[in-house]
């Protein structure tokens, strides 16, 4: 699978009004063009923020799907009030999973019109590597940091690192300059989240992480 994390920055005061559009017009359309819309968020450090994650097949099925859906009447009825909330929708990570580490599950989507969003909290570590080191790094994830991690009562639920290939939708930009090794965990409360201390990957990284935590939405199909 090909992922995207999302982060759009929006004008203040906007993000309940994209979620309200988004949840109501851009989910099941994006899904009958063969997009997952695999989870939707609050970033809750970050009001103005609206952090979501899409996946594809391969990036051919991505390339045609992208197409699919942006010329089609879901985007095109909807794309000057979702664009009239943002002012910058162009922070795009383009991830795929580590070979042989958890794949990031989503459930069952909550239908249209759903109560209260779920009560969990996921977070999102991006670690920044050297080019050419996500190997190294998930390596010394998988031997050293998950155990520390597992000690510390915090279970990795997917890893994921840079997709280096090629834009097939350049009308969208992602990050072609970024290098990341990204992880997340699931907390069934805020209150039960808990970090720990990763020392032993500083070395093989080259800015310190960013720490990402996440509010699911109520139709989000991670939650």
């Amino acid at each position: 699978m090909i992922y995207e994390l999302r982060r759009y920055t929006l004008f203040p005061g906007a993000r309940e009004t994209l979620i309200e559009l988004f949840e109501r017009e851009f989910v099941e359309t994006q899904e009958e063009t063969g997009i997952r819309v695999v989870g939707t968020f609050r970033d809750q450090d970050s009001p103005d923020v609206f952090p979501w994650i899409r996946a594809f097949p391969d990036m051919e099925s991505r390339r045609a799907s992208l197409t699919a859906f942006y010329t089609g009447p879901a985007w095109l009825a909807h794309r000057d009030a979702a664009n009239a909330t943002m002012a910058d929708s162009d922070d795009v990570l383009l991830l795929r999973p580590v070979p042989g580490s958890p794949a990031l599950t989503a459930g069952e989507r909550p239908p249209a019109g759903s109560g209260a969003p779920p009560s969990s909290l996921y977070v999102a570590t991006v670690h920044h590597v050297e080019p050419g080191g996500s190997g190294r790094f998930a390596e010394l994830f998988a031997r050293e940091a998950a155990p520390a991690l597992a000690a510390g009562g915090v279970t990795p639920v997917a890893w994921l690192e840079s997709e280096h290939a090629e834009n097939t939708f350049p009308r969208l930009p992602v990050r072609e300059d970024a290098n990341v090794f990204v992880w997340f965990a699931r907390f069934e409360r805020p209150e039960d989240e808990r970090e720990v201390a990763l020392p032993m990957l500083d070395a093989l990284a080259t800015a310190a992480p960013d720490r990402f935590r996440l509010r699911p939405t109520t139709r989000s199909a991670l939650h």
